[in-house]
């Protein structure tokens, strides 16, 4: 499925709606909030109750932090796959029991490869290149999301910095990190 996106107007996620999900909070104090950080093409296409939508990620660093998507959280039944279009990706997910994260784990993904987010599971798409990451997702038009949830955790309960993979101290219970990896299937 082709979109010149060129021709399109997406909606943009700038630094300002991030909100408290940044690990480098000095950084952000100074930093310009309009920067732009990744641009949302949202309903390009819709089937069987099914939505089309594309999201373009910059290669920036949010101060000490790779570039990243605001992150939310499914709180109903239902599925979102996700395929890289162009470049490489980090998918940081958490799944959720009763509020609280009971498992965590990255999927580096790379142009082809497809990742599932299972229902009532937090995500983060996570740009850990220099180059334009794109990617490609559908979604259940009924899957409800929360991005209070996120904020008030003051984002995931990992962040991936220039020091590697940190814990998030506003959590309580951190579980380890595991890494998932894609050979082009589906994860979930």
């Amino acid at each position: 499925m082709e979109f010149d996106l060129t021709k399109l107007t997406p909606e943009i996620r700038a630094l300002k709606d991030m909100g408290s999900v940044l690990y480098d909070k000095d950084w952000k104090k100074t930093a310009d909030p309009a920067t732009e950080l990744y641009y949302m093409y949202r309903g390009l296409k819709e089937k069987d109750n099914l939505r089309y939508d594309i999201t373009v990620i910059n290669p920036i660093m949010l101060g000490e932090e790779y570039n990243k998507t605001k992150g939310h959280a499914h709180v109903s039944d239902g599925e979102e796959t996700y395929i890289v279009l162009e470049g490489t990706i980090f998918y940081l997910i958490q799944k959720l029991e009763e509020g609280e994260v009971k498992d965590i784990y990255v999927v580096e993904a790379e142009q082809g490869d497809k990742v599932i987010v299972p229902p009532f599971s937090s995500h983060f798409s996570i740009n850990p290149t220099d180059k334009v990451v794109k990617m490609a997702n559908w979604v259940d038009k009924r899957v409800k999301v929360d991005y209070k949830v996120i904020q008030d955790g003051n984002g995931a309960c990992y962040f991936y910095t220039t020091q590697g993979w940190i814990k998030n101290k506003k959590y309580t219970q951190v579980p380890d990190l595991r890494f998932e990896k894609t050979d082009s299937s589906i994860i979930t």
